[in-house]
């Protein structure tokens, strides 16, 4: 009878599991089938995994990817972690200033793209112009125009900025509704007992708001593994894998389709064992806190 009730409550999602399912299974098989799959057709064979690893173009994406994740998904959770406490705060105005934070999500990410392709051009854009005294409003900091995406660093960089701007609002008010649901009363009794804003943010609001910080930081490792739209529209030859994939299925197509596949099985690899190793490390850092309170 128990079960029965159970299958009542959670039959509805079914077809869309079923449906999720399905498809996952399809699109895992034929990534394996073509990852494995030589040029002459024999299955299965090693030839794509040779191939792609001895391309200094996959190590050098498989790196900036790595250091796009290792830098964009704290500055992320401690961004969207600083707006949902500044909004946390009971002030006037504040609903439209949460509207205002709102607002890059709800931008296309191609334009937040061309936006920065735009405003850090070499030769025309506004930065440059800026920093070299074009406006009478700003004085000139230097004497010729940077080359923003000329280098992996500026235009990782201009990448790594966009997305972390765009995707922002998502960490905050995931982070928000974490701050809501705790008691207003542990702030209370944390001020009558003489606790400072750091001692409230280390004893009440970090504790209490583990499970907003963990959606948080897995949400926002994947989007980063998986990113396409701004290194390759800011970043160029300075690849991702996901822009590595683009490049070698539909630049080099006939050639390298099957290294695309693995490519990609790579990047779902490397998604699973880092949410694993995050995972681990917010599971560390529940038991550490745990430990100081006691």
């Amino acid at each position: 009878m128990i079960m029965v009730k159970k299958f009542r409550k959670i039959w509805p999602l079914l077809p869309a599991a079923i449906y999720l399912l399905v498809f996952l299974i399809i699109v895992i098989t034929y990534l394996l089938i073509m990852s494995f799959s030589g040029s002459d057709g024999s299955f299965p064979s090693l030839e794509p995994i040779q191939t792609v690893i001895r391309m200094p173009k996959f190590r050098d994406a498989l790196l900036n990817t790595f250091l796009f994740v290792l830098f964009g998904t704290p500055v992320e959770l401690l961004a969207g972690l600083l707006l949902a406490l500044l909004i946390y705060q009971s002030f006037r105005w504040r609903n439209i200033v949460r509207s205002i934070f709102i607002i890059p999500v709800a931008i296309p990410g191609l334009v937040t793209a061309t936006l920065l392709f735009i405003l850090f051009d070499t030769h025309g854009g506004f930065i440059n112009h800026l920093l070299m005294g074009k406006y009478s409003f700003f004085p000139g900091i230097i004497s010729s125009s940077i080359d923003w995406r000329g280098t992996k660093f500026f235009s990782l960089g201009l990448s790594l900025m966009g997305k972390v701007w765009r995707d922002m609002p998502i960490s905050m008010l995931i982070l928000l509704a974490g701050l809501n649901s705790i008691d207003p009363q542990l702030f209370d009794a944390a001020k009558t007992m003489g606790a400072g804003i750091r001692q409230r943010i280390r004893h009440i609001i970090i504790p209490l708001i583990i499970p907003s910080i963990s959606a948080v930081v897995l949400l926002r490792s994947i989007e980063m593994w998986k990113e396409f739209i701004f290194p390759y529209i800011l970043a160029g030859r300075y690849n991702l894998l996901g822009t590595l994939i683009e490049s070698l299925y539909i630049n080099w197509s006939g050639k390298y389709e099957n290294g695309a596949a693995l490519v990609a099985l790579i990047l779902l690899i490397c998604i699973i064992v880092s949410a694993l190793i995050f995972i681990w490390l917010i599971d560390l850092l529940r038991r550490l806190l745990s430990d100081i309170e006691r």
